[in-house]
C-alpha cells in the first residue's frame, strides 16, 4: 500500500473516507478565497482606492468588462453572488465614488463603469502587472496548470451549487 502524503485540512471530523482529498480542496479554497480578497482589496488600495471591499472590487472589474450596461440580475449570476443586497449595496457605493453610475431603462436598472471606474481599473492593472505577474513569473507555476486550476474551481463550484441546492431542499 503506498503511503499518503501528509493531508492538510480545516475540519479533520469532515474527512470522508470516500475523499480525504475533498476536504483539503475545501482546506484550499478557504485559504485561497481569503488570500485572494486580501489581494484584490490591497491591489485596489495600491491603485488608489482605499477602503473598497472584496465585493465592491469584484462588482467594479466586472461592471467594467467589455464596457456594456448591465443588469444587477446579470451580475449576480455571473459573479455567483445569491444575495442580491449585498451587491445591490455594494453598487450604491461605486455610485457614490463615481467608479460606477446607473441608469432606469423601464423597470431594469443597469449598471456600467464610469470613466473614473474604468481609469481604476487601468490602474489596478498597472499594480497587478507589477505585483502578481511579476511574483507569478518568478513562483514556477506555468500557465498551462493555472489553466488547469482555473477548470477545476469552475467543476467545484458546479458541485458546491448542486450541494447546496439538495441542501435546502432537506
Amino acid at each position: 500500500m503506498k503511503p499518503h502524503p501528509t493531508r492538510f485540512v480545516s475540519s479533520e471530523h469532515l474527512v470522508s473516507d470516500a475523499s480525504a482529498e475533498l476536504s483539503e480542496l475545501e482546506y484550499g479554497l478557504i485559504m485561497a478565497g481569503n488570500a485572494f480578497n486580501r489581494w484584490m482589496v490591497r491591489c485596489m488600495s495600491a491603485a488608489g482606492a482605499k477602503d473598497m471591499t472584496a465585493v465592491e472590487v469584484s462588482l467594479l472589474h466586472h461592471v467594467s468588462h467589455r464596457e456594456r450596461k448591465k443588469k444587477l440580475a446579470d451580475i449576480c449570476f455571473v459573479l455567483n453572488i445569491e444575495d442580491t443586497h449585498v451587491a445591490t449595496y455594494a453598487l450604491k457605493k461605486l455610485v457614490a465614488r463615481g467608479y460606477v453610475k446607473s441608469e432606469k431603462t423601464g423597470k431594469e436598472v443597469f449598471f456600467s463603469a464610469t470613466q473614473a471606474g474604468r481609469d481604476l481599473c487601468l490602474k489596478y492593472r498597472e499594480v497587478r502587472e507589477h505585483c502578481l505577474i511579476e511574483t507569478l513569473k518568478d513562483s514556477g507555476l506555468t500557465n498551462e496548470q493555472i489553466g488547469d486550476a482555473a477548470q477545476l474551481l469552475r467543476h467545484a463550484s458546479g458541485l458546491y451549487d448542486t450541494a447546496a441546492r439538495a441542501a435546502a431542499s432537506l
